[in-house]
């Protein structure tokens, strides 16, 4: 599997961090003046964008994490839904089943009636993907979750249209069937900031399972493909042996300058 070099993730993990206000002005990073539309949730919130540049031809699909008190209650429906409705043979969480099949209203003059989140995605993509671009999915928390399986079901339809899905803070999205079918492994990076612990979400062993590159972003490092277990231990004890750490000499010394200044 290719690395994500440092410029990648950073742009990703800025576009992650912009997908949250509600004006976006596409235009400040690099994309089309017409290249974004905005795909709302059943409450009218925006939930994703689909951004584009014609000339690099890329499309880029940003989804937002969990953002309301009703998100993160479907984070606790850890139930499967099997995703047969999207013609994959596996399961996924059942909350962020909801997320993709609940309805998704009209943003634009070109949006059907009636369609699900998960088939505005698609209707949106689709032609850009036919035209020839190619496609990157980031996001956030539960957004990573669901843009791993919008990535997989576009991966059957449009063979090596996706570029790369870089997530952060995401959790297990789906079933060991899901595990072992989806189909872009090598092109998925899940960023981990230290012990975030969404990351080890939904907390039912063995139900659910990552899927992609792990990047651990811990103690100003990054650790490719750190075990959970290992994971969690090394960062509880961090956070054990912190407060001792002060105690250090090199604490006293750090601001070596301080006594010249007084």
């Amino acid at each position: 599997m290719k690395s994500l070099k440092r410029y990648q993730y950073e742009r990703y993990a800025v576009l992650c961090r912009l997908a949250y206000p509600r004006i976006f002005k596409q235009t400040a990073f690099g994309f089309d003046p017409n290249g974004q539309r905005i795909i709302r949730n059943v409450e009218r919130k925006i939930m994703a964008r689909v951004l584009w540049n014609k000339k690099r031809q890329e499309v880029i699909l940003v989804i937002k994490g969990s953002h309301s008190v009703k998100d993160w209650l479907l984070n606790l429906a850890f139930w499967h839904r099997s995703c047969g409705r999207f013609g994959l043979n596996y399961s996924i969480h059942a909350g962020f089943y909801y997320l993709l099949t609940q309805e998704s209203p009209p943003s634009h003059r070109d949006d059907r009636l009636g369609l699900s989140v998960f088939e505005r995605v698609i209707d949106i993509i689709g032609p850009l993907l036919d035209s020839g671009m190619r496609l990157v999915i980031t996001g956030h928390s539960s957004g990573g979750a669901i843009g791993c399986v919008i990535g997989d079901y576009i991966e059957h339809h449009y063979p090596k249209a996706i570029k790369r899905i870089v997530t952060f803070g995401q959790p297990a999205a789906g079933d060991w069937r899901f595990k072992k079918r989806y189909t872009l492994p090598h092109k998925t990076y899940r960023v981990c900031c230290d012990l975030d612990i969404v990351t080890f979400m939904p907390l039912v062993p063995f139900a659910y399972w990552h899927v992609g590159k792990l990047l651990w972003l811990y103690n100003g490092r990054i650790y490719e493909n750190t075990p959970t277990l290992m994971r969690l231990g090394r960062s509880l004890l961090s956070w054990i042996i912190r407060p001792f750490s002060y105690h250090l000499m090199s604490k006293y010394i750090r601001n070596k300058d301080f006594f010249d200044e007084h």
